[in-house]
């Protein structure tokens, strides 16, 4: 059977951002929209791990987390046909972002740090980096640590007050801009 070329501006793509930003809404949207499997990296860990991500942060602790990411994003590097979405604070390890620069294009979605407060707040008990008082706060100072490493990303687009349509329609067409198949 001869294999169907469907056109699209790349096979890979890593979305990356802060927590809140829409990494996995998007990214289903993206996915399906260019007809490629869609990963969550946080769902990946738990399906490998059998706990939460809240769990390992919990009971294992940050650092055990981070290296089981770190194996995850390895792992994922070597797959095709992939809109692989990140946690929040994956793309800050150079080495998961060295490798997923090199592997395809990464795009950083942004929201201001109020967008993200309120996102988050839906789901209170499922942020471990926000636990505790003034989690406006606490996003502002994370965001400003992270500003630096998410603009090495190829490509940029902001998520706040948009529908997911629209920021998946504009997603695509940077993606062509930056040169089609890579």
């Amino acid at each position: 059977m001869k294999r169907l070329e469907v056109p699209r501006p790349t096979t890979w793509v890593t979305l990356t951002g802060f927590m809140g930003v829409g990494k996995t809404r998007i990214g289903r949207e993206l996915a399906q929209e260019l007809m490629l499997h869609f990963v969550d990296l946080d769902r990946y860990i738990e399906r490998a791990s059998g706990l939460s991500v809240a769990d390992i942060f919990r009971y294992i602790g940050e650092d055990a987390f981070r290296k089981m990411e770190a194996e995850a994003v390895r792992e994922l590097v070597g797959r095709d046909n992939l809109v692989l979405s990140l946690g929040g604070g994956t793309y800050t390890n150079p080495e998961n972002r060295r490798l997923l620069l090199e592997r395809g294009p990464v795009v950083a979605l942004w929201a201001s740090p109020e967008t993200i407060h309120t996102r988050v707040l839906r789901r209170p008990g499922q942020r471990p980096l926000l636990a505790g008082d003034d989690a406006l706060e606490r996003i502002r100072r994370l965001m400003s640590q992270r500003e630096a490493m998410y603009k090495e990303a190829h490509v940029h687009v902001s998520t706040d007050g948009r529908p997911a349509r629209n920021v998946v329609r504009e997603v695509i067409e940077k993606l062509w801009e930056l040169g089609g198949q890579r």
